[in-house]
């Protein structure tokens, strides 16, 4: 109890809730960080699809403040988060029975809402934010009867806050797919911990998606994609003021709290057998996590290829297994296993 105790204390103090809440509360209402321009996807990356098309039509329309300001500011991050939400669908598709779905810290948890609202329920979701302007512009379009929200921090979601809640309770036994999105980088570095929270969320065969911001091992390396993403994309939607001012109010922050890949792996493999690279831009990269071998190949099998130029791509690349990248497989792979033998013992 103690340790779980420790944990909430330590996400209360964390920038996300203190020094970093009034930029996301204004930024979620579009009192500052408002893009010059709404972020359009290059729809020349991604393959003709109908079902695609589609998702791309009610996301734009679904969107919120923050999530224009946020896909302004990540290179092909908004072609990303439909390839991926692509990939629920056509996961859900094939699925016998309903999918659930948690996507925590997500701002107006546009992604979610648009995959319960195309899917037609078949795709169950619940989103959160601490932020109340977020869940404002959630239910700007109406209150959905298949996507549901949380208005606090992802860590004051428990099970006995789900069980206690009537249409909540469907999500208590366990998630499908939880998405996390660049929400611990807001809290601390302590990814043991937070992942460790976060899973206990999820079913036996279930994958965790992340999309986090990492350290480079050369900090040259760091600040020369951080150049990148500033004066080859985010110019396009940001004046030059308004990137060093967030720069200077976020940022600097913000990177207290991110950790190296490895070290991500070594969080990761802590709790799941199999970790595999999704997409990177710059030093942002998706990861998909799972005890089941087979379960994440499916899903993995769903996604187009990543819609993003070459040259923000950087090792590893997408597909990739970590533990692979990382040089230890076998001793990652095993020590994930035991790990996962132990619990179920």
């Amino acid at each position: 109890m103690q340790k779980i105790d420790d944990f909430f204390t330590e996400c209360d103090l964390g920038p996300r809730l203190n020094q970093l809440a009034g930029f996301f509360n204004e930024t979620a209402a579009g009192q500052s960080g408002v893009p010059i321009r709404k972020p359009v996807i290059d729809t020349r990356l991604l393959p003709t699809d109908p079902l695609l098309y589609r998702l791309i039509e009610l996301h734009a329309r679904r969107q919120g403040n923050f999530d224009q300001h946020y896909h302004g500011s990540i290179p092909y991050r908004l072609e990303e988060e439909c390839r991926m939400a692509h990939a629920l669908l056509r996961y859900a598709e094939l699925n016998s029975t309903h999918v659930s779905l948690y996507s925590l810290g997500t701002a107006e948890g546009t992604m979610a809402r648009t995959l319960s609202e195309l899917s037609r329920g078949k795709i169950q979701s619940l989103s959160c934010s601490p932020s109340e302007e977020n869940y404002r512009c959630f239910m700007a379009f109406g209150e959905p009867p298949h996507a549901h929200f949380f208005l606090g921090p992802f860590h004051r979601v428990t099970k006995d806050y789900l069980r206690s809640q009537e249409t909540l309770q469907q999500f208590s036994g366990g998630f499908d797919f939880i998405l996390e999105d660049t929400t611990f980088q807001m809290y601390s570095p302590n990814r043991q911990r937070q992942i460790e929270f976060v899973a206990g969320h999820l079913n036996e065969d279930g994958i965790l998606l992340f999309m986090e911001k990492f350290r480079a091992a050369d900090p040259d390396d760091y600040a020369a994609r951080e150049s990148q993403k500033d004066f080859g994309f985010k110019t396009r939607y940001f004046g030059l003021a308004e990137i060093q001012r967030k720069s200077r109010v976020v940022l600097s922050t913000m990177h207290e709290c991110e950790v190296t890949l490895a070290e991500m792996a070594n969080a990761v493999y802590a709790h799941f057998r199999y970790c595999v690279v999704t997409w990177n831009s710059g030093n942002f990269y998706g990861l998909a996590a799972s005890n089941s071998k087979q379960n994440l190949r499916r899903y993995l099998s769903q996604m187009v290829h990543p819609a993003i130029p070459a040259e923000y791509v950087y090792d590893p690349e997408p597909y990739t297994e970590l533990a692979t990248w990382m040089g230890a497989g076998e001793y990652g792979a095993r020590r994930a296993a035991q790990k996962h033998e132990r619990k179920s013992g």
